[in-house]
């Protein structure tokens, strides 16, 4: 089994708690996706990163002094958004970190697919970014299938936890042998499941920390989840799409 999740846009720097692995498996492209942020002009990176001017100068900064190979702080740690806040990495011990080191990978449209461990440097770039390299009209194009191929190199079986931003970079480049089973996080509402999108990075991050603190490894042990008030619902479910809905 492997998870599958969105990064955060706000990354840190932390080089001190915990060694890194390696290097991400895809840095020669993140290199080339490098040389053409480098190459456009900030006004231009600014409306391409849809952002104020004060993250845009910060972005610039990152980008001028860049360095992928060295000042290296690990995935799991550099990401700090919701997600990342409930799955808390940092106070986990040694056996569920394992479980992630083994089993989560971290979608980016900058580094493509990364193991927890892997050394990243914070960047900004998201998946849906219409950023034309090499021919390609945006990153979904530019990844193509590159990333589907390593994680059906890997496993039979994606647990997806990330967006469709993210998800749709992956799900249809797989082969029919990878089970690719989705999990929604949602409430009911006028007769429908609907989303939030701060419980659902909260959910996703809490589920990532649940299966890794359970060393769930079977696909029927996944529907147990039951934490921040939400339960599984079969009758809402169906054999690739797994709905939890919080009551209240």
């Amino acid at each position: 089994m492997r998870i599958i999740i969105a990064p955060a846009k706000k990354m840190v720097t932390d080089t001190d708690n915990f060694p890194i692995d390696g290097l991400p498996v895809f840095l020669e492209r993140t290199e080339r996706l490098r040389a053409v942020l480098r190459g456009m002009p900030p006004e231009a990176l600014q409306a391409l990163w849809k952002c104020s001017d004060a993250i845009a100068r910060q972005n610039v900064e990152r980008l001028e002094g860049m360095d992928l190979r060295r000042c290296r702080t690990p995935a799991l740690l550099a990401y700090e958004g919701i997600q990342y806040r409930y799955m808390a990495p940092g106070v986990m011990e040694s056996g569920p970190l394992d479980y992630l080191r083994e089993r989560l990978r971290i979608l980016s449209g900058f580094y493509g697919l990364l193991r927890p461990f892997d050394g990243v440097t914070p960047y900004r770039l998201e998946m849906q970014s219409k950023l034309p390299v090499d021919g390609c009209r945006d990153l979904y194009g530019f990844w193509g299938n590159r990333l589907a191929r390593r994680l059906s190199g890997e496993t039979d079986f994606v647990l997806n936890l990330a967006s469709r931003e993210y998800s749709r970079a992956v799900e249809p480049h797989l082969p029919s042998s990878v089970r690719f089973v989705t999990c929604t996080f949602g409430q009911w509402k006028d007769g429908r499941v609907v989303e939030k999108g701060t419980m659902c990075k909260m959910a996703r991050g809490q589920m990532a920390r649940w299966l890794a603190e359970n060393n769930v490894t079977r696909r029927a042990d996944i529907r147990a989840f039951d934490q921040l008030g939400y339960r599984f619902r079969p009758e809402l479910s169906a054999e690739e799409h797994d709905v939890f809905l919080r009551e209240g």
